[in-house]
């Protein structure tokens, strides 16, 4: 599974960040996670907001920090599907 986070560093990128990454660990889910910063690289995701949370190549959320149940969700069922 691919994971990305994408945000420039503002505060709720990193939380973001943080927070998947943490819900990845507890899932015990083998993923790529990364964070993409470059503001080109975001702009190929089609995100005029962020953060923004991609998995798979698909963006789940953006412009907003989505809670803890929609993250395990996405994650699980994106991990299901492989």
């Amino acid at each position: 599974m691919d994971v990305k986070i994408l945000g420039t560093g503002c505060a709720k990128c990193m939380l973001l960040y943080e927070e998947t990454g943490k819900a990845i660990k507890r899932l015990g889910l083998a993923a790529t996670f990364t964070k993409v910063e470059k503001i080109s690289e975001i702009a190929a995701f089609k995100v005029l907001r962020t953060p923004a949370l991609v998995i798979n190549g698909v963006v789940k959320a953006a412009g907003r920090m989505p809670s803890t149940t929609e993250l395990t969700t996405w994650l699980a069922t994106a991990a299901a599907s492989k």
